[in-house]
């Protein structure tokens, strides 16, 4: 058996390392700590319980601190991750199993038919449909039905397309989701606009 067959290090071996080092830190501290400390009398020690507690609430305090930086490191670079996923292919299969099988001229007819009808909520929400089938469709964005607006314009940011246009419809469909904003004609008119911007 070849030298090269052997493992030169593992990840309990490289954890365990840590925790020696940890612990040979605390140590050290613990020491500089009591040699700071007025010679109150020669036999003074903290109480093992205390050093087993305060060993607990360091490590307590390390793993909050790393799955706050796991999250927030994800939450930052999910929709890259995302993004590189479906160029690389992975999610189209999820996609087209997700996706409703609208075209963008339907949603784009829809929305003017709700519009005439005075219901621009509606038609501003096929507006946004259509863009996003529009993103689909020429591969810039693929469906995710997961994905959030916000989500969206990270993704457009990334990308060499203007975002202001986008920024506009998907702005207008939070307000119409998730605010008791009215929606008027001349909401209607600047996503109507800002699709005729992202299509050009």
């Amino acid at each position: 058996m070849s030298i090269d067959t052997f493992e030169k290090s593992s990840l309990n071996w490289q954890v365990s390392q840590f925790q020696q080092q940890v612990g040979e830190w605390l140590e050290y501290q613990s020491y500089r700590f009591e040699q700071a400390l007025p010679n109150l009398s020669p036999g003074w020690k903290l109480a093992p319980w205390v050093i087993n507690l305060l060993s607990v609430l360091s490590w307590s305090l390390l793993v909050l601190f790393l799955t706050v930086v796991i999250w927030r490191l994800w939450v930052a670079f999910s929709p890259y991750v995302f993004s590189w996923l479906n160029n690389r292919g992975y999610a189209q299969n999820e996609a087209k199993i997700s996706t409703p099988d609208l075209s963008v001229a339907n949603l784009l007819e829809r929305s003017q038919v709700l519009y005439r009808q005075g219901n621009y909520r509606e038609a501003c929400r096929c507006l946004y449909l259509a863009i996003l089938q529009h993103l689909h469709d020429s591969k810039l964005i693929l469906h995710k039905p997961s994905r959030t607006d916000s989500e969206y314009l990270q993704l457009l940011r990334l990308s060499t397309t203007p975002v202001q246009p986008y920024e506009t419809v998907i702005t207008t469909h939070e307000q119409l989701c998730f605010g008791n904003a009215e929606i008027l004609p001349e909401n209607y008119e600047q996503c109507r606009q800002a699709y005729r911007e992202i299509v050009q």
